[in-house]
């Protein structure tokens, strides 16, 4: 009985110092920790397995002590207590309604049932075939913490469990206070494997939204068939959860991901122009998005009704923006609210949009800033005190960012060349291999197929060979917008201040590996259906008059290319068809499974900044439709693009640049591939990123699957890609193109594509918008007028011989549509406080994984290479299209990036 009693005493741990020393466990890099009361360091030195069998070794012997001895010789099973760290992230504002929330709460607190925890183990109950339990837990120092300082508050909290308890897997919170509240982290030490962590970072809802438990899983990674029998049922149902049923209107404290078509666009309710065709479906196939569930409008029932901003769009609860987040975005929106409201007013006093006046009238936007450009600043600080409180606080809010190029460079053509591979939109160059270049629309409607651009007109610019030397040598390309442009060019120039061509633009590539335009075609649609288009043809200038058409030309063409960049590789090819394969892995993919835990840092705040998107930029009357040319018509020219061109086994780079000719397949050269074009800015920099993602990947992958068959036998893998494709991507699900998902290089090629698109692809579309593109002149997003022609309009023809300076500005966007512009691109540039790079964020529950963290620790040296490598790039002078006088070396593809309009910085998700 004695020796009982002294076992039985052991295990009640009365003295905790007999607690195993997680330091001697897992946290060795953590000398200061202690025990329960601080957070543990996550991330252990690499250790080799064989240390880590010794350390498993050296446990103290209470940990060998199975059920079975105790039993034994107690005769009975007992009880112990185990203790655990709660972190719980504070915030930083709370408006008077969630102070008065909190107070009630903190009344109750001293009550201490407010927030309840219960952990469960791996094992199950042989008797009830139950998961075992530990009694339910209650934090008793919330209250006491109530006005701690500081961005956490960690709190401790005691369970009992049965000796025989096994190891826990699972912990589940209720949540009584009447405000919901961030749950960062658990972490639970007493028990004889050492320290168990559960990596939670999600809201948990009162109980009076949510009635049922919130489940958080520990760090250890499972394959569906290796989770525990005490885990099982609990994984199936928390992912039942998060599917929910498909219908009701959804709450902004839902966790629910599901499926919805674009049919909230538009708002007929408001007024009839604003109505707008839905996006998805057999009429107008593209991507789904979230599902919120909202009514439908009064004046057509299969269009959802809107939520116009500030009031919040649904995403579930967790997707949304974190406070960091949220204010450095609002602080955008805010300028861009500013940027326009000047002009507004201006053109509401006038009665008219003001053109500007001369260059200096632009340039003057980027020095001086608005008010000051207008010369309204004090006039309007007096009337509008809220501007000047701001100023006061935000500083030079008002003020653009200097540009820091050349001013003159967007008149050079070689700067219009070098734009093409190291600018804001450098996926759409390609070779030419047949010539003419042949249009794929239907002839019967848009007449012969074509191109107007003939061997006359560019013979004489090819440095003495015929144009089928270049083709073979490979030196001719081009930017061809032609197919994308016409169908809806009838529409586009029946609007009031639209006018726009389908254009294409031809290249030589010089001796110097710089791109030289020699022709540009301008089309407009026939007259009637299956007659002759009508085509402009222009070369490089030979005099006054040739050339300020040739700079009209050359700006039709970048209105073109930044509307095809924005509404079509920007917004459709990252934001909306990665949207599906978010929704899929929520949906499909246990918090446990290793594929989950390897995509969730790229997929942070993706449907959060859709949402935004849908409410306030790609909606009806929204910043998109007023910027840029295709107006109305936007989004139903992004989804004929999806319909028509996009292929998910052609998104990854090395596919996008075979496909389009400027990189020929070679296997000794770097990356398997041979780039047409040497010095390629975007292909050079993106391959070393596809590079090392691929690596990464295919490691990670190789520690999970050993098989083909483990991929084809993974339930929760293969329903994550067949939502996406049949569900997400319903419109093309029946598309020959799918890659198969039966082998682990399957596997690694449609993740390497994923993570590429959220996070290295959207950086290089996105981040160098404002300076690299908010320049208006060398880059204007919509043009107001066609190129003066003598004989159609001999008036417009007089005016520009006049005054050309005048014509050009004038066919360029105003004041207003300009500010707009250059406010809306100034903030997608930015990037916020709390972004996350890529290399940067080790996913917190790999701890448990030492060889993966091993093995992302080497992913993470490769970005601080490619860093280097990058820098080194651009100081080469040899290298013309990132290097020289006045050229803004190429930087989107720079892993690292501080706060705010830096033209670099690659970060894991798409998350502005």
């Amino acid at each position: 009985m004695a020796f009982a009693a002294e076992v039985s005493g052991f295990f009640l741990l009365q003295r905790p110092s007999l607690l195993p020393d997680p330091k001697s466990v897992m946290f060795r890099e953590n000398q200061n920790s202690s025990l329960c009361f601080s957070s543990p360091t996550l991330f252990p030195a690499k250790q080799k397995r064989s240390t880590a069998r010794s350390l498993r070794a050296m446990k103290p012997p209470e940990a060998t002590i199975n059920e079975e001895v105790l039993n034994l010789v107690v005769g009975k099973r007992t009880k112990l207590r185990v203790r655990a760290a709660v972190t719980v992230r504070k915030k930083n504002k709370e408006d008077f309604r969630e102070a008065i929330v909190n107070h009630l709460d903190a009344l109750s607190d001293k009550i201490g049932r407010n927030v309840v925890l219960e952990l469960v183990s791996t094992e199950i109950n042989q008797r009830t075939r139950a998961p075992k339990r530990s009694g339910e837990a209650v934090i008793k120092d919330w209250y006491e913490k109530t006005k701690a300082k500081g961005d956490r508050v960690i709190y401790t909290v005691e369970f009992a469990v049965d000796s025989g308890f096994g190891e826990p897997g699972a912990v589940t919170v209720a949540n009584r206070h009447r405000r919901e509240f961030f749950l960062e982290s658990i972490v639970v030490e007493g028990f004889a494997g050492g320290p168990v962590q559960f990596v939670c970072n999600s809201w948990v809802q009162s109980t009076n939204d949510l009635p049922t438990k919130r489940v958080f899983f520990s760090n250890k990674s499972y394959l569906p068939w290796k989770t525990p029998e005490g885990l099982k049922e609990m994984r199936d149902k928390e992912l039942m959860e998060l599917r929910g049923d498909g219908n009701g209107v959804r709450r902004l404290s839902d966790r629910i991901y599901d499926y919805a078509t674009y049919n909230d666009l538009g708002n007929p309710d408001k007024e009839k122009g604003l109505a707008r065709p839905i996006l998805g479906g057999e009429k107008m196939p593209y991507p789904r998005r979230c599902r919120t569930g909202r009514p439908p409008t009064d004046t057509n029932l299969p269009c959802e009704s809107r939520i116009e901003k500030p009031h919040p769009i649904y995403v579930p609860r967790d997707e949304a923006f974190e406070e960091l987040k949220q204010d450095a975005f609002a602080a955008g929106r805010l300028k861009a609210v500013l940027h326009g409201l000047i002009p507004s007013l201006i053109a509401s006093i006038s009665g008219e949009n003001r053109d500007f006046l001369g260059f200096h009238d632009i340039d003057s936007l980027y020095k001086e800033g608005l008010l000051l450009n207008l010369g309204l600043q004090d006039h309007l600080l007096h009337k509008l005190p809220f501007v000047k409180k701001l100023r006061e606080s935000e500083g030079d809010l008002l003020t653009c960012f200097a540009r820091a190029e050349d001013k003159f460079a967007w008149l050079r053509d070689d700067e219009f060349g070098r734009q093409a591979v190291a600018g804001i939109n450098p996926v759409n160059i390609e070779r030419v291999q047949v010539f003419p270049p042949v249009s794929k629309l239907d002839p019967k409607i848009y007449g012969n197929p074509e191109s107007a651009i003939t061997e006359d007109h560019i013979a004489g610019h090819l440095n003495g060979i015929s144009v089928q030397k270049a083709m073979e040598e490979g030196k001719l390309f081009m930017i061809d917008h032609h197919d994308a442009y016409m169908p809806f060019l009838e529409r586009i120039n029946e609007l009031d201040g639209r006018k726009a061509y389908a254009t294409r633009a031809i290249f030589y590539l010089t001796s110097h590996v710089t791109l030289r335009p020699v022709a540009i075609e301008l089309a407009l649609p026939p007259a009637k259906p299956g007659c002759e288009r009508r085509c402009r043809v222009l070369t490089p200038p030979c005099d006054a008059t040739t050339t300020w058409l040739w700079q009209l030309a050359k700006a039709h063409v970048c209105s073109n290319d930044c509307g095809v960049h924005q509404l079509v590789n920007h917004w459709l090819r990252t934001h909306a068809c990665v949207e599906p394969f978010i929704l899929a892995a929520h949906r499909r993919l246990s918090a446990m499974h290793p594929v989950f835990k390897l995509l969730h840092p790229h997929m942070r705040y993706t449907l959060e900044i859709n949402a935004i998107a849908r409410q306030s930029l790609v909606n009806a009357g929204g910043v998109i439709e007023a910027c840029f040319t295709p107006g109305p018509a936007c989004m139903e020219f992004s989804a004929d693009f999806y319909r028509r061109h996009w292929r998910f086994d052609q998104e990854g780079l090395p596919a996008d640049l075979l496909r389009r000719g400027v990189a020929v397949a070679d296997s000794s050269a770097p990356h398997g591939l041979r780039l047409m074009i040497d010095d390629y800015p975007y292909a050079d920099d993106g391959l070393l990123i596809w590079s090392a993602i691929d690596r990464w990947v295919k490691f990670y992958i190789s520690r999970w699957y050993y098989d083909d068959a483990a991929v084809r036998a993974d339930g929760e893998l293969q329903s994550w890609y067949a939502e996406a494709v049949n569900v997400g991507h319903a419109d093309l699900r029946r598309a020959p193109w799918w890659p198969a998902l039966s082998t682990p290089d399957d596997l690694a090629g449609v993740l390497t594509t994923l993570i590429w698109l959220a996070s290295a692809q959207h950086a290089a579309l996105n981040f160098g918008q404002y300076p690299l593109g908010g320049y208006v002149p060398s880059r204007p997003p919509l043009m107001r007028l066609l190129l003066p022609d003598g004989e159609s309009d001999p008036v417009g023809y007089s005016e520009f011989l006049a005054d050309p300076h005048r014509y050009f500005l004038s066919a360029m966007p105003n004041v207003l549509q300009a500010t707009k512009f250059m406010a809306v691109v100034d903030t997608l540039s930015t990037h916020s406080p709390d972004e996350e790079y890529l290399g940067e964020r080790r996913e917190r529950s790999w701890a448990a994984e030492a060889e993966l963290l091993e093995g992302y620790g080497k992913f993470a040296e490769e970005m601080e290479k490619i860093e280097k490598e990058i820098e080194r790039r651009n100081g080469d002078h040899r290298r013309r299209n990132r290097c020289g006088a006045g050229v803004i070396p190429y930087e989107l593809l720079a892993p690292s990036s501080p706060p705010g309009v830096t033209c670099r910085g690659v970060p894991n998700s798409i998350s502005i």
